[in-house]
């Protein structure tokens, strides 16, 4: 039997699994992955940012974690020797009314303690020569990385410390009973004391099969991105990120600078009908049927049935897409926007058709369950961790 199980093989399983390990070295754990290797999906496909917490409303966990996870990320990689890049971070106002957004989030990094500039438009073209805006947001502390390559130095950490981990081991069945959890994978059955579950697209399924209403439901949005052509690479010097709309669910089309060299355009977000669906022709009709039979679901597509429409079309066609980064980059042309790999964002959705804001665990006497981490989950997993030791912490000295 094993002291705990963390289930998950993405970054914040992986976060975790080496702080248990560091915490509590005479534990015997094990890490469970259902794909052949570590951060084969979220953690693996994003943006590579290292964000500093603009936009998470004040006293939340996401602002908290976000924090201090810019600088706990950054730390762990100078510790192994994993190369990133604090560049900064623009967001630009392209009409007034997004400069009176711009106010607000001014006001907002303020409040979560964050060094910031308001530029104008001549520091904005000074700064940046090809961007275009009536004002400018910059958060010097935003910077970039390969998040699968910190992921897998965590899983080498873990292992390192005692931990063991076994790819290709995906859960099929749960049972926590007295003293124990079971757990029960397509290569055989494990028992532990405790179980933590970073599960990201399969959260809500890990809670069920642990006999728990999650009272939230998995919604996948593809996030679809493209990389400019080689000649662009130096197009800017900062990430450009445009003013969100507060009323939409997410930030918009930006322009990142990656930690390779190249810069990469996006992501949009459109639902996908696949729970782990990266192409857009990745389509599963149990998945499909499950989320149009859902209320939360349906309730939240419904009141952005709109802006839905949009993104898909944008989707389809480059043209729609370019229109988005052309408000602020005018210089670029469909023929700079080339393929790139897509993401998919796990989004915890409640009954009433809300989307979870913040981050979500959900717990029972014998498992800490991580149920809603999106961005900027990569940026804060090692307080994430941190956050889940002390739950573990808990349960192990209640016994």
């Amino acid at each position: 039997m094993y002291d705990i199980i963390i289930i998950g093989g993405g970054i914040l399983g992986l976060s975790t699994a080496m702080q248990l390990a560091e915490r509590f070295p005479d534990k015997k754990l094990l890490l469970l992955e259902k794909e052949a290797g570590p951060a084969r999906h979220q953690s693996g496909h994003n943006s590579g940012v290292i964000h500093a917490g603009v936009y998470y409303a004040p006293g939340s966990l996401k602002a908290r974690f976000c924090r201090e996870g810019n600088r706990a990320t950054r730390d762990f990689c100078d510790r192994h020797a994993i190369p990133y890049e604090v560049c900064g971070k623009l967001l630009v106002a392209t009409s007034e009314q997004e400069v009176q957004r711009m106010q607000s989030l001014y006001e907002r990094t303020a409040a979560n303690g964050l060094e910031r500039e308001w530029l104008s438009a001549e520091a904005l073209k000074e700064r940046e020569p090809n961007i275009t805006g009536q004002a400018g947001l910059y958060v010097p502390s935003s910077g970039i990385v390969d998040y699968a390559r910190v992921a897998a130095a965590m899983a080498e950490e873990f292992e390192r410390r005692g931990g063991q981990v076994r790819y290709s081991h995906e859960v099929t069945d749960l049972a926590e009973r007295t003293g124990e959890v079971l757990v029960t994978t397509s290569q055989g059955e494990f028992s532990s004391r405790y179980l933590v579950s970073c599960s990201g697209l399969m959260a809500d399924r890990v809670v069920r099969l642990l006999g728990r209403d999650p009272g939230f439901t998995i919604c996948p949005f593809r996030g679809e991105y493209y990389r400019l052509a080689d000649r662009h690479s130096d197009i800017v010097r900062h990430l450009i990120y445009p003013i969100p709309d507060p009323s939409m669910p997410f930030l918009g089309v930006h322009l990142t600078r990656m930690i390779d060299g190249s810069v990469t355009v996006g992501p949009n977000a459109v639902l996908a009908f696949k729970r782990e669906g990266y192409r857009k022709s990745d389509v599963s009709l149990p998945d499909m049927a499950r989320l149009f039979t859902d209320p939360g679901v349906l309730r939240l597509l419904s009141r952005y049935l709109k802006p839905g429409l949009h993104e898909m079309k944008n989707s389809l066609y480059r043209s729609g897409y370019l229109e988005e980064v052309r408000k602020y980059c005018p210089s670029l042309t469909l023929d700079d926007l080339q393929p790139w790999p897509a993401g998919v964002r796990a989004q915890a959705v409640s009954r009433d058709g809300r989307m979870v804001d913040d981050f979500l665990f959900v717990n029972t006497r014998r498992t800490v369950n991580v149920c809603n981490a999106p961005s900027p989950a990569a940026t804060s997993a090692i307080p994430i961790g941190r956050h889940i030791l002390d739950k573990v912490g808990d349960m192990l000295r209640g016994g």
